[in-house]
């Protein structure tokens, strides 16, 4: 162990537990796994209708591309740390490298209960769309958890198998999405009963209504688009790659969800949308598709296809999460036997198996109790999540600006990044950030659909901060008890 300038011990070497993996995935590949996360025909089957319905707001479509502004500028900060450090630990990486090793623990294991918690509740909502639609089919009823266990055996397989055979199974189940979804907008676009207006898209109608819970609900459809990183170990270029791709991302979601929710709008009539938003709730995108001239046989596609969507937004996050439990047992924070690579896959397999197992214990537990596998394992978690990965996108914003300067005072290195990607950008994101986490946390109980009053409102938050305190705990004693380990959070990921 060697001392670096600052007085610290330098990273030990992490060891050597497998090959490291197989570069082979391009822009498009990732671009895939970040889309697929955030599950376009979801959104548009549930996001859309709920955002319209619950704020009362028709300036929603002009919110998604405001969002979208939000986390381009996000998105500068993150590709330049993309660029200098390519590991697979993404936020975790950053924010060790940013704000300190122990606040990179804490941010690290908010990422782990905050993807896990977006896979469990999408799981959820899963069980139920799947029971209902082969209910609605057959007549056959089967319980939604079993749906579920089967599901999250398909995934773990998936997961467990090489990274680009999950490429090829996005690939297909998202071209299905897009098609879907865009014959539906042209559908609505053509069967406009009040014509196309352009007042969505207006200031005013986006400020008119529960502006807080709006941006809340919004923002959520974006989960998964900062998920890029996690891949940079096993993409050709890393350094330009990730930053590609997420760009890419960001733009493609915005647009395309912007534009849907002005269709949705504009086949349910402008001055009703918000209306009939309320009263269809999830089912709005099909009762638009059956009163026009898309038809039942459209609508009955379309709930397929929401199904191989959240089947899609699955594999997304159990990817994300293997991949972060492979990078903290590589480095030690967790037991090294998890940063093993399979020897044949090249996959992040003990981290894949993990996540399949608490799946399906935390979906086991709410089956015994009884819970209702869309309001309840679906909306807490799938909030408690979004809630998470918004506070890990503040924190990382400060990080990039935090890397920065200190690399500058600390080496007197000329840095190559601009000021708008080092700084500006970085700046202006996390002010948004945390003034929609704020918004998040205050508006929580609509977001959950219960009283201001009932205790779950401030339950699951709290949660959130627990992951933090016990991470940054857990760094500490690290750093005291086990200063080898301690010098190398975030740092085998790269310089």
């Amino acid at each position: 162990m060697t001392i670096d300038h600052h007085g610290a011990p330098s990273p030990a070497p992490p060891l050597p537990l497998a090959s490291a993996p197989e570069r082979r995935i391009g822009v498009t590949g990732i671009v895939f796994f970040v889309v697929a996360a955030s599950a376009p025909l979801t959104v548009a089957a549930g996001g859309i209708p709920q955002s319209l319905g619950v704020t009362g707001i028709l300036g929603i479509p002009l919110l998604y591309l405001l969002i979208g502004v939000v986390l381009a500028l996000f998105s500068a900060g993150y590709a330049a740390m993309s660029r200098r450090i390519t590991g697979a630990g993404a936020f975790y990486a950053y924010t060790a490298q940013g704000l300190g090793r122990s606040m990179g623990v804490g941010a690290a294991f908010v990422a782990l209960l905050a993807y896990n918690a977006m896979q469990i509740g999408i799981a959820g909502l899963f069980g139920a769309t799947t029971a209902q639609f082969i209910d609605s089919k057959t007549g056959v009823d089967i319980p939604w958890w079993a749906l579920v266990f089967a599901c999250t055996a398909v995934v773990g397989v998936l997961g467990y198998l090489r990274v680009d055979l999950g490429v090829k199974v996005l690939a297909v189940l998202l071209v299905l999405e897009f098609g879907t979804v865009l014959v539906f907008d042209i559908g609505q676009f053509a069967d406009a009963p009040d014509g196309i207006s352009t007042s969505p898209l207006t200031w005013g109608a986006a400020t008119d209504g529960s502006l807080g819970v709006a941006l809340c609900c919004v923002f959520a459809a974006y989960m998964g688009f900062e998920s890029a990183a996690l891949y940079s170990e096993e993409c050709r270029d890393p350094r330009r790659t990730v930053a590609r791709a997420t760009y890419i991302a960001v733009a493609l979601i915005g647009v395309f969800y912007a534009v849907t929710a002005w269709a949705m709008i504009s086949g349910a009539g402008t001055g009703r949308a918000t209306k009939v938003a309320a009263e269809q709730g999830p089912e709005m995108l099909f009762f638009l598709s059956d009163r026009g001239s898309l038809g039942s046989v459209f609508s009955d596609f379309a709930q397929l296809f929401l199904i191989t969507s959240l089947l899609a937004a699955l594999l997304s996050f159990h990817n994300a999460v293997a991949r972060y439990v492979r990078s903290l047992g590589r480095e030690g924070v967790l037991p090294r036997g998890l940063g093993a690579l399979h020897p044949r896959h090249t996959s992040p397999y003990r981290g894949s198996l993990l996540q399949t197992l608490v799946s399906a214990v935390v979906i086991a537990v709410f089956a015994l109790a009884g819970r209702d596998p869309v309001m309840d394992v679906f909306t807490w978690l799938t909030n408690l999540g979004a809630l998470g990965v918004i506070l890990l996108l503040f924190a990382t914003s400060a990080s990039v600006i935090a890397y920065f300067v200190r690399r500058r005072e600390a080496v007197g290195e000329v840095v190559s990044e601009p000021l708008w990607n080092r700084l500006i950008a970085p700046l202006l994101s996390g002010v948004a950030l945390a003034v929609i986490f704020w918004l998040a946390l205050t508006n929580f109980s609509v977001q959950l659909g219960v009283s201001s009053g009932n205790p779950l409102r401030w339950i699951l938050p709290c949660l959130i901060l627990i992951a933090a305190a016990a991470g940054v705990a857990w760094g500490v004693w690290l750093r005291r008890f086990r200063p080898d380990t301690y010098a190398g959070i975030g740092s085998a990921a790269g310089q």
